[in-house]
């Protein structure tokens, strides 16, 4: 992972953003709410992320920096995600989540004088298209996974996955290559 992709933070920057984070944990608290009904769920997701046309998210969702996520066209997130932030998600096009998995790209400091400070820093994760991630699998940040692969459930990606793979496993490790799927057919069921 570059350095120049690593957003770094210290206790001083705990509080700025206050007021965006007090507007997202309200549309969150609504977009929760089990009386919100699926139209103004689908309403509420394009206030919550950077980008969610034609995304859907079943809840409950939890969710920390939203706008930093892009969802793609027709990305499925099954209920119980968590996506939490402090740099930017990108979610392909047609890519499946399941339930319980977590999307985390902040960490903390090993050095524990460097914790007492709540620094952390965040790296963006890039989840490519058509890809299938299966139950409680955690994607780390600085991690990208290629176009049409599949993470088996329970999986925690620390590192980039290529494009074409089944990979599972703690630390999540290519397990075999799939066949790349025909572009020519790939989407005709889903324009």
């Amino acid at each position: 992972m570059a350095d120049d992709n690593i957003t770094r933070f210290r206790f001083e920057d705990i509080g700025k953003g206050r007021d965006d984070w007090m507007r997202e944990r309200e549309l969150l608290q609504r977009f929760n709410d089990e009386h919100t009904s699926h139209e103004e769920r689908q309403a509420l997701l394009l206030e919550l992320f950077a980008e969610a046309e034609g995304a859907n998210v079943s809840p409950p969702l939890l969710l920390a920096r939203g706008r930093q996520v892009q969802l793609g066209r027709k990305v499925f997130i099954n209920s119980n995600v968590a996506i939490g932030g402090g740099a930017p998600v990108t979610i392909g096009h047609h890519t499946l989540i399941g339930p319980n998995v977590q999307i985390i790209t902040g960490t903390h400091p090993v050095d524990p004088a460097e914790r007492q400070r709540w620094a952390f820093w965040a790296a963006p994760i890039t989840i490519g298209e058509n890809v299938w991630i299966g139950a409680s699998a955690i994607i780390c940040g600085g991690v990208t996974i290629g176009d049409h692969s599949v993470i088996g459930a329970g999986s925690v990606v620390t590192k980039d996955i290529p494009a074409c793979v089944l990979a599972a496993g703690n630390p999540c490790r290519v397990i075999r290559e799939l066949d790349p799927p025909d572009p020519a057919t790939l989407y005709e069921l889903n324009p």
